[in-house]
């Protein structure tokens, strides 16, 4: 079973929709709350697409300094360029990673997609070696999909 409950976090994106809080705010809110389903999820980041260049627009967990990555670079920007979701279940094995902090072993990026239309990411790090099944990759998706729809 997975450890993420994607229905509990859209059902508090939902919410937030309906009393018509921002963009800000809905971004935030799936950070928090994905982040607070605890291990394997360390730090959440959700990247939203401009143009070529990917831009942090809310995180939840340890800071980054990579703000903006462009596509086609690293885990993220890799994303945005094939079009398909990333599982990497160890990125000292990805030459082009870019790394947010020492500890990160694994990261699960998800696109979020209205039609074919890439509008940004959850990019999910991890402290642990290859902890994003099948299931939980799809508990993302669940919040990406939800998260197309919202914004």
């Amino acid at each position: 079973m997975p450890v993420l409950e994607a229905d509990r976090v859209i059902a508090a994106l939902r919410g937030a929709f309906a009393r018509d809080v921002g963009r800000a705010e809905l971004l935030r809110l799936a950070a928090e709350r994905i982040r607070a389903a605890g291990a394997p999820y360390t730090s959440v980041y959700l990247y939203m697409l401009h143009g070529d260049q990917l831009e942090l627009e809310s995180h939840a967990g340890r800071d980054t300094e990579h703000t903006r990555i462009a596509v086609g670079h690293g885990v993220c920007g890799t994303a945005v360029s094939t079009g398909q979701d990333q599982n990497v279940p160890d990125v000292r094995a990805i030459e082009n990673y870019i790394a947010c902090n020492a500890w990160t072993r694994s990261e699960l990026v998800v696109l979020i997609r209205r039609g074919a239309t890439i509008l940004g990411q959850i990019d999910v790090d991890s402290d642990v070696p290859d902890p994003f099944t099948a299931d939980e990759e799809a508990e993302v998706r669940k919040v990406a999909d939800a998260l197309a729809v919202l914004l």
